[in-house]
């Protein structure tokens, strides 16, 4: 005994005086495009880069990447090795950097290998995949593993910090927000309330000149963490990016986390998100190109709610068509119950041959049909659940687990059952009664929780979590795979939509919005991952006072509505009746959008900063022409209008055809008074 205390006091001697003589000619320097990242001997980490004025701080030396093994937290490895070289794989060149670190006391002994690499083609991005290896003699029980843990500083000018972050919960908050004194979100992927979960596996802190993003690219959902807190005067943020393992590591074997990174950007959110999408794409998501159905205007059948009438619907069509609107959404209350499709026969008793010819009708005006359906949950007395318990997701106490907004059970999108099912009620849909396209709603949709169903041999908790996107690979299949014209909008009410279900939908939505804000704030951050998509604002009735237009057709998204015609439905308490007077204003929006349709159009998310530069200020380029949206409570002021070419422009208020003066290229400025928004067309002139 007093031989081992003698040598573990000699060994901590050792690593003491190597570690001191190692500080400062040791460390690793790293740097791609704007970014630079250094490690220390001890393996920890630091950001600097060329945006951050004055060449300040970002961050200090922090422990980046570290274990908890039997609840302590194993932050510092001695420096060993460093291996430099060169690669070249179907994303790009580039370069890649190995470092080696080992960590040893009297009882545990584990060796860090960190792997950073950078592309020529990712400028300000680093990608680092970190494996500990147990070198110990005995087993090793480690809780989690952390990677990308920084302490960011703030501009000493700034007010706040502001931030991206993509996961979802029942609070359905902001997704871009800024950090207060004292801030902790600990932004889980998994499932966070009953309902909610999922996300973008994207977490992004910035400042008025730098920002700093980390995530990971693995290509389906994971369960990790991307928490952010700030101390008590504001001034600093900490974020990370953690995974709660609980992985039993026997002697000589090897813990992966996974590949994760760290970019730096100027700007907000927008341009990580962009190039974290390009990224992605380059691994291996593709996204599909939306078709020119999923850009048409929208009506829906939900102001009149659950107990809506086909009578109800019949007599709204007419006025639809006359507001130019092109779609007809049938929502809910058509079914017996979730997960039971067929017609509920006291609305149809004549059953489907009424559904096949309400949508005939439709059809008959010019319009296009989409159903309402919230797939993957089955209400429990549903012959589904009956004759399928082996389908139904469980928790480890084998109690299935509980959908709670429809009083349902989670169906699991790995087993074949659900497969069969849904294949099923597309035919029924699609084939007999003639829909165009699918509303599929409800936030259950975003994520799943892992599935301990016993029944299901052969598979693991996991699976559910980690093949969602692969159900909704499936109903792509059956329906733009049969039919490009088709559409599908996924709507995970209130939630932060999974990237990983975005590539199998052409119809993004603002989904249950709580101020017309959101509205923009998630159109940015839609058409920042997917560029070309077809971005629902939802029912206008859902934004400010119940008739903001301008947020949605300011950041290019499809216009919708709900509205009741010619009068409400007696059992809803809510009035979404148009008036005459609602009516001029429906008329005048869904006119200049069938005229102008932006939401085709280019959006230019990286001229103006979200948080930092006010008014908020969304651009579209259309050919020559930039459409220019500002919003504020109240602006009495100078305008800079950001993105022009060499020449001289006019500047129309477009909603009210009002000339607001000529601009030129040198002085794009435009003094300019408003209430709520503005937009503007700004077109060259000789």
């Amino acid at each position: 005994m007093q031989k081992k205390f003698y040598y573990t006091i000699l060994f901590t001697f050792i690593a003491v005086v190597y570690s001191a003589c190692l500080i400062d000619t040791e460390n690793v320097k790293l740097s791609n495009g704007n970014l630079t990242i250094e490690f220390n001997n001890l393996l920890h980490s630091k950001l600097s880069s060329n945006y951050a004025e004055n060449n300040r701080n970002l961050t200090e030396f922090s422990a980046s990447e570290f274990i908890t093994v039997e609840n302590k937290e194993i932050k510092d490895f001695i420096f060993l090795e460093k291996i430099e070289s060169e690669f070249t794989d179907k994303i790009g060149k580039g370069k890649i950097t190995i470092i080696k670190g080992l960590y040893k006391n009297d009882t545990i002994s584990v060796e860090k290998i960190v792997e950073i690499k950078s592309y020529e083609n990712f400028p300000d991005i680093f990608f680092l995949k970190v494996k500990f290896i147990n070198k110990s003699s005995d087993s090793l029980l480690v809780q989690n593993w952390v990677n990308g843990n920084y302490i960011l500083n703030k501009k000493p000018n700034d007010d706040v910090f502001w931030s991206f972050q993509g996961s979802s919960s029942s609070k359905r908050d902001d997704w871009i927000k800024p950090l207060e004194k004292d801030f902790y979100q600990e932004n889980y992927m998994g499932m966070n309330n009953s309902d909610y979960g999922g996300g973008i596996p994207v977490l992004d802190v910035w400042s008025s000149d730098v920002g700093i993003a980390i995530g990971h690219t693995e290509l389906v959902p994971k369960l990790n963490y991307l928490p952010v807190r700030t101390d008590k005067t504001g001034n600093k943020a900490i974020i990370a990016q953690e995974f709660k393992c609980n992985e039993q590591l026997a002697p000589g074997d090897t813990l992966s986390t996974f590949e994760t990174f760290v970019a730096a950007h100027t700007g907000d959110c927008y341009n990580p998100l962009s190039e974290y999408s390009k990224f992605m794409q380059a691994k291996g998501i593709k996204f599909s190109e939306p078709n020119d159905e999923s850009f048409e205007s929208i009506w829906c059948s939900w102001g009149y709610e659950r107990n809506v009438t086909p009578a109800e619907i019949l007599n709204t069509l007419n006025k639809v068509k006359e507001l130019g609107i092109k779609w007809v959404v049938i929502d809910d209350g058509y079914q017996v119950a979730e997960g039971d499709w067929n017609l509920n026969p006291k609305k149809y008793p004549k059953g489907n041959i009424e559904m096949k010819n309400l949508v005939d009708k439709i059809h008959s005006l010019g319009l296009k049909a989409k159903i309402w359906w919230t797939p993957l949950a089955a209400d429990p007395e549903t012959d589904f659940v009956k004759n399928h318990r082996d389908a139904i997701i469980t928790n480890e106490e084998d109690v299935p687990r509980y959908i709670t907004w429809w009083d349902a059970y989670y169906m699991s999108p790995a087993d074949s059952a659900t497969l069969y099912k849904t294949i099923e009620d597309i035919k029924l849909f699609v084939d007999y009664w003639g829909f165009d396209g699918f509303k599929m709603d409800g936030q259950h949709l975003n994520a799943v929780p892992p599935n301990y169903n016993w029944k299901q041999k052969g598979t693991k908790p996991i699976d559910a979590v980690e093949k969602l996107p692969e159900f909704y690979k499936l109903i792509q299949n059956q329906t733009v795979g049969k039919d490009t014209d088709f559409v599908l909008e996924l709507c995970p009410c209130g939630t932060c939509m999974s990237f990983y279900n975005m590539p199998y939908v052409n119809q993004t939505v603002s989904s249950d919005p709580t101020s017309s804000r959101q509205i923009r704030i998630k159109g940015k951050v839609y058409k920042a991952l997917m560029p070309n998509t077809a971005y629902y604002g939802d029912h206008v009735e859902l934004s400010d006072n119940g008739n903001d237009f301008a947020s949605s057709f300011g950041v290019g998204a499809v216009l919708g509505t709900k509205f009741t015609y010619p009068k409400n439905n007696p059992t809803v308490t809510a009035d979404y009746l148009l008036t005459p007077e609602k009516e001029i204003i429906w008329k005048k929006w869904f006119g200049l959008y069938n005229k102008m349709m932006l939401s085709k159009e280019k959006y230019l998310g990286n001229l103006y900063d979200i948080g930092f530069d006010k008014p908020e200020t969304h651009v579209i380029q259309k050919a020559d022409t930039m459409y220019y949206a500002f919003y504020a409570d109240e602006w009495n002021g100078k305008i800079e209008l950001r993105g022009l070419k060499e020449g001289k422009y006019k500047v129309v208020d477009y909603v009210n055809n009002l000339e607001l003066g000529t601009i030129t290229f040198s002085e794009p400025f435009i003094e300019v008074k408003f209430n709520n928004y503005l937009l503007v067309e700004v077109y060259p002139v000789k």
